[in-house]
């Protein structure tokens, strides 16, 4: 009966709970781990049982009955349950200090400044350019349109007339034949090599020809030879006993050969050919850009569909480069409404006002009969009208993009 009755505990049971349990758990549950579990004690298990695997052992004397004894607020018996803490060093980064450094939050790191966030910053970025296209471009323009409103010799008094130096250029013929002669250059300055560029281009993109890079070069070499060189060079070309006329009288054209500078019917196409010959390289080389950017995917399914090289010209090719054909279209109508040493080195605006141009017609109005007011209007409306095409022709491009 005493043995029974040890401690006051029932048979089976330890510190009086109840029977399979320990520490007040439930049967079978020993510290939150089930029945069986490593660490808890079988229902009915003698404390004298040899420890589970990863247990420690007992501790060796007699075990006091009762509640167990605490060392530290945790169990005697399940101190071994503990997760064993890491005692290994952490290695630190190399450079990195043993004071930990406090470093500032993401927004506080990233956060722009007052100045950066100001909405004058990004002007301040575009003012040293701006000065200098201010200083060498915009003060010389609104001078020259305060100075369309006077008449004015370039030196001495001057006189204030108004508008009147737009109004005497309605009915001049000088000034009309030079608006006529320039859109007659844009011709052969914009459309010619337009049609020769993009037929240069396609060529150079779809064929494989050998020295290819060498053609290129020779094809926009006229770009970067001096204008004064050109038209030395051309007007030798176009004199009576020149190049060309040899050429025309050995191959029996005789009729042909003239001095073409000099005709007043044919003068104009002369210079307008030079045009041609000097805008073909950099139009080639724009559109040659843009249909290097083309998938050559695309050529491929088309000719999959039976598409010659024609179809995929005007399908794929000439779609895909409408952007390069509007830049090249500015840059050419630009620089046939503004050329001015060419015509001056060739004819100086001969014979007559065959090939006279606006460009040469305020350079012949200011310096030569000293009408600066006139000069100044006649740069004015060529700037109008420089600003007026190259608009449209942007917005027509736009529009079909």
């Amino acid at each position: 009966m005493a043995s029974e009755q040890a401690g006051g505990a029932r048979p089976g049971s330890t510190g009086g709970t109840p029977l399979g349990s320990t520490g007040g758990t439930p049967l079978g549950s020993t510290g939150g781990a089930r029945s069986g579990s490593t660490g808890g004690a079988r229902s009915g298990s003698t404390r004298g049982a040899p420890p589970a695997t990863g247990e420690l052992p007992p501790a060796t004397g007699p075990v006091p009955d009762g509640p167990l004894v605490r060392r530290g607020g945790i169990s005697a018996r399940w101190r071994h349950q503990r997760p064993a803490q890491d005692t290994r060093r952490r290695r630190r980064p190399a450079g990195s200090s043993a004071v930990t450094r406090r470093r500032p939050s993401a927004v506080a790191r990233h956060r722009p400044s007052a100045v950066v966030r100001s909405h004058a910053t990004p002007y301040l970025f575009i003012l040293p350019a701006f000065v200098v296209y201010a200083a060498f471009s915009l003060y010389p323009l609104v001078r020259a349109a305060q100075f369309s409103l006077f008449e004015w010799p370039g030196f001495g008094p001057s006189t204030f007339v108004g508008l009147q130096n737009y109004v005497d250029l309605a009915s001049d013929a000088a000034f009309l034949a030079a608006i006529g002669n320039a859109l007659v250059l844009i011709v052969f300055y914009a459309v010619l090599p337009l049609v020769i560029g993009l037929v240069l281009a396609a060529i150079f993109r779809r064929g494989q020809v050998r020295g290819m890079g060498f053609f290129r070069s020779v094809i926009f070499l006229p770009q970067v030879i001096a204008l004064v060189v050109v038209a030395v060079a051309w007007r030798n070309i176009y004199a009576p006993g020149g190049p060309l006329n040899e050429a025309l009288r050995a191959v029996g054209l005789d009729g042909l050969a003239r001095g073409w500078l000099g005709d007043p019917g044919a003068a104009l196409p002369a210079v307008g050919f030079i045009g041609t010959w000097l805008e073909m390289g950099l139009v080639m080389l724009l559109l040659l850009a843009g249909m290097s950017r083309i998938p050559d995917d695309l050529f491929e399914a088309a000719r999959l569909d039976g598409a010659g090289p024609v179809r995929e010209f005007f399908a794929i090719t000439l779609p895909s480069v409408r952007g390069e054909i509007v830049v090249a279209l500015v840059l050419t109508i630009i620089a046939a409404l503004k050329t001015f040493d060419l015509v001056y080195l060739t004819t100086s605006g001969g014979p007559g006002n065959a090939t006279t141009v606006p460009s040469y017609e305020v350079y012949f109005r200011a310096f030569q009969l000293r009408e600066v007011g006139s000069a100044s209007a006649v740069a004015i409306v060529l700037t109008l009208l420089v600003f007026a095409i190259n608009v449209g022709v942007t917005r027509i491009g736009e529009r079909a993009s």
